[in-house]
């Protein structure tokens, strides 16, 4: 081949390489005719959404909203099953007054008695309040009184409930040694026969108990209190 036929060759060869400016062009407005058109399809989308799809999505909206705050309302207002009521406890003025003269040893579930233990003796001895109850109480204050004759004086205390149910006092009022046991809130009484003892000694020699009392009040559990009373003698 000569000079002449290779050169006339490569001038070919350049006259059909590509124009790299061009073809970048080419691109660039393809890109744009591309995004033009698409931007006219989501116009045209958007369009179609007229106002009554737009009235009903709203309405779809506000109707989902409506049955969410329709729900909360019902959890808020629905009323709490009914409750137990409490048993009232007895007043202050029946926890401190003495009991009645006289005697009732049976109200309603209750019935009582008051003895002197036969296990005293001449120094010392041991006063009974017996308490049967035909059902279960949620409150009790069960009150003995010792009238103060000579010697009289506190040893000590018992029941046959549990010790950590019940308040106990043990102090002087009003010319008598007073014991004094009050059911703790939340504790409970079961149906049966208690007893409640207070201990003392006195002067040598028999003691007489005709001025000494106990007194109970007691309720269950949504029922009305009721109270029995009475002596030793």
């Amino acid at each position: 081949m000569t000079d002449e036929l290779r050169g006339l060759l490569r001038e070919s060869a350049e006259a059909h390489l590509p124009d790299r400016a061009r073809m970048l062009a080419r691109v660039e407005r393809g890109t744009a005719r591309r995004g033009a058109a698409r931007g006219r399809r989501d116009r045209a989308r958007t369009g179609t959404l007229t106002w009554p799809k737009i009235v009903l999505a709203t309405l779809a909206t506000a109707g989902t909203l409506t049955v969410s705050a329709l729900t909360v309302v019902a959890v808020v207002h629905t009323p709490d099953p009914p409750r137990q009521p409490a048993a009232a406890a007895p007043s202050a003025a029946d926890r401190t007054a003495p009991p009645t003269a006289g005697s009732r040893t049976e109200d309603g579930p209750l019935w009582a008695d008051g003895s002197v233990d036969p296990h005293s003796n001449t120094y010392w001895a041991q006063s009974n309040v017996t308490l049967k109850t035909r059902k279960p109480l949620t409150a009790l204050v069960v009150e003995l009184r010792i009238a103060l004759t000579a010697g009289v004086k506190d040893t000590g205390s018992w029941r046959t409930l549990p010790a950590e149910d019940f308040e106990l006092s043990a102090r002087e009022e009003g010319g008598f040694l007073v014991y004094r046991w009050t059911l703790k809130p939340g504790r409970n009484v079961p149906s049966g026969e208690h007893v409640f003892a207070g201990q003392y000694d006195h002067a040598t020699g028999g003691r007489d108990a005709k001025d000494d009392a106990y007194r109970i009040d007691a309720a269950g559990a949504g029922e009305a209190g009721a109270a029995v009373w009475g002596g030793f003698a």
